[in-house]
């Protein structure tokens, strides 16, 4: 594989540099020495002396090791704060080179579509211009970044707003899909008309089942506790394959058995449903304190058991928001940023969650994402400029480019929402 540090037009191929001091005093706060150092990322101890002199750049993947070994962030020793990251950044954090990124997008369907090459992607990332084939075409743009978030490993909407902080004259790569109408509310009737009445009860309960089972994640979240994987807590515990009058019985069974089902269990109900595609069933072994070792069932919703529930229950459809959308709550805070106009909002009327989805330089936890970086806390200076007297929450040049790219739709959706704050945008040519 060639190297990514090619030349197209005169032009080197862009890397993402790390800062020498930030590096230097990361490094001592670890409490590494550079010989350390260069032993866990797979380097000699003088070249780690030429990145802390900025004399070299590590690549992507050395990048990775570096923050591991550092247990830091890649954005911490680029610099580059959360919030404000550019495509360059999503792909120095995958640790892709230019040249492993254009194999991986090459065979994709869009990438061939897009005859994507080094060149071409060095071009999308440095905001220049990009010529060929199809680079004209909204709709066959607009697939690219799906694929670059999956290449690279983030949310969809992480890629769009990467892109318009890099691209920020030019429009948002993805529109909001317009829904056709369909028959999918028909297909969750018909699948619940389809059930009798045991099987109904059974479908129901684990629904309600799920949703506590979701609160109780959504607490231990606020009180910063470990949370698995949705995929893992999804799986609710159904029986314990042992007698019940020793290991007494599960939730999921008690909420059966208020509704006159006696004998819950993973029985001819529950391979019934999963037969149609409504549920999955699953075991594993966890210790009882009074048997010992016992295999546990477990069952999961389908997509298509969700909805056939909900629509038994009479509930309305949950539709999911468009990838670059925000949701009603956070559309709101936006709302509020906007009309407390040029002079921003007090730093304390924003409070709670919603700096860790949309404020430069927050993330959830440690694990989690960054937020959009829609929203920033901008210094008040005193008088003679001498110090900053306190903060106020202002629009990012993103974040207001999303609104003005969204707005008309934000206001069919959310029509509750007062808008006003974005008078100014909605007199600006798409």
């Amino acid at each position: 594989m060639k190297s990514s540090l090619q030349f197209y037009g005169g032009m080197p191929l862009p890397v993402r540099v790390i800062t020498p001091v930030r590096l230097a005093a990361l490094r001592e706060r670890a409490g590494l020495s550079k010989a350390e150092l260069a032993r866990r990322i797979g380097v000699s101890t003088r070249m780690v002396f030429f990145y802390e002199e900025g004399r070299h750049t590590p690549t992507p993947q050395r990048l990775q090791k570096m923050a591991a070994a550092l247990r830091c962030d890649v954005e911490e020793l680029t610099g580059v704060r959360r919030g404000e990251e550019r495509l360059v950044d999503l792909r120095f954090a995958a640790g892709l080179t230019l040249d492993q990124a254009v194999e991986l997008l090459r065979r994709t369907p869009v990438g061939r579509d897009l005859c994507l090459s080094g060149p071409r992607l060095s071009a999308l990332e440095q905001g220049r211009p990009v010529l060929g084939r199809n680079w004209r075409d909204r709709d066959v743009v607009g697939r690219l970044p799906a694929t670059l978030a999956k290449i690279y490993g983030v949310p969809v909407r992480m890629v769009v707003d990467a892109w318009m902080r890099t691209r920020p004259d030019e429009p948002a790569p993805v529109r909001p899909r317009r829904r056709a109408p369909n028959d999918s509310r028909g297909a969750a009737d018909a699948a619940w008309r389809s059930l009798n009445e045991r099987q109904r009860v059974y479908l129901g309960e684990v629904l309600r089942d799920e949703r506590m089972t979701e609160t109780e994640m959504w607490m231990r979240r606020v009180h910063h506790l470990p949370v698995p994987r949705s995929a893992e807590w999804r799986k609710l515990p159904l029986a314990l394959r042992a007698p019940a009058r020793v290991v007494g019985y599960t939730r999921l069974q008690e909420r059966l058995r208020c509704n006159g089902v006696h004998d819950p269990g993973a029985g001819a109900t529950v391979h019934a449903l999963e037969r149609r595609g409504l549920l999955v069933t699953s075991t594993d072994v966890v210790r009882h304190p009074a048997v010992g070792e016992v295999t546990r069932v477990r069952v999961a919703m389908t997509r298509r058991g969700r909805a056939a529930a909900r629509a038994g229950l009479g509930e309305p459809a949950v539709q999911q928001p468009d990838m670059p959308l925000l949701s009603e709550w956070l559309w709101g805070v936006m709302a509020r940023v906007a009309g407390a106009g040029p002079d921003g909002l007090e730093r304390d009327a924003l409070s709670g969650r919603a700096p860790f989805y949309l404020g430069v330089g927050y993330k959830s936890r440690s694990a989690g994402r960054p937020s959009r970086g829609f929203i920033d806390e901008v210094p008040m200076l005193a008088p003679d400029g001498s110090h900053a007297v306190g903060y106020r929450w202002k629009l990012t040049p993103v974040g207001l480019q999303h609104a003005a790219e969204y707005l008309d739709e934000y206001r069919r959706r959310y029509p509750q929402v007062d808008t006003t704050g974005f008078a100014a945008l909605a007199d600006k040519p798409a």
